[in-house]
């Protein structure tokens, strides 16, 4: 996997915090609220590019895969294609488990989660303090909101969110170095039933494990 898909996958889950402070436009909020009050597990599948001027000539790539979550702080995230991948929290740990290297970086999940973007999909309903909401309007048929972090040290200048029929739909990931990751969400399942052992991480055969 390329390196800076890697810093955007491991800046998704250790930066900054949703807040439900300034002004946002009302659907968008509206739906925002919705969402994070109505929805305690999901599933479904997603795609990840970053945008911007291609390097080489060539297409930025696009990466792919599934997540299934339940809040607070339980979820696998899986990375299909180009290069595989999985990040898995349980809870109280998150796995992140290089197929290619069959390695598994391990970390203890407390605050990272609910400080970071994932927050969102993942995390508890205590949303706030860290990020300013912002009216952002409606794009691609979809209403946005802008988060923009108060904090200066965090790996990200602004988040977007666009949220149709109280779901969240695509992030776009504006980093420190200038460059936007956009996310989209499809076959977005709500609550669905899950099995009590889903997000227990069993290591893989022969991988070498590192403790961080």
């Amino acid at each position: 996997m390329q390196a800076t898909t890697k810093l955007t996958i491991a800046a998704l889950f250790t930066a900054g915090a949703f807040a439900f402070s300034g002004a946002a436009s009302a659907a968008a909020l509206d739906q925002f609220k919705s969402f994070v009050a109505s929805t305690k597990s999901a599933k479904g599948d997603f795609t990840q590019q970053q945008l911007g001027k291609p390097k080489a000539g060539k297409p930025n790539p696009i990466s792919s895969g599934t997540f299934v979550f339940a809040r607070p702080g339980k979820f696998i995230w899986t990375y299909q294609k180009p290069y595989e991948q999985i990040l898995q929290a349980d809870g109280d740990q998150l796995y992140i488990y290089d197929k290619d290297l069959n390695q598994v970086t391990v970390r203890k999940l407390g605050n990272a989660l609910g400080s970071s973007p994932a927050a969102i999909l993942f995390g508890s309903n205590n949303l706030e303090q860290n990020f300013t909401l912002t009216e952002a309007g409606e794009r691609d048929g979809l209403e946005w909101l802008n988060a923009t972090p108060k904090a200066k040290d965090t790996s990200f200048e602004q988040i977007s969110i666009g949220l149709k029929g109280g779901v969240p739909l695509a992030m776009e990931l504006k980093d420190t170095f200038g460059q936007t990751s956009l996310l989209k969400f499809t076959n977005f399942q709500r609550n669905p039933a899950l099995g009590a052992q889903q997000f227990k991480f069993d290591t893989p055969k022969g991988a070498d494990v590192v403790n961080q």
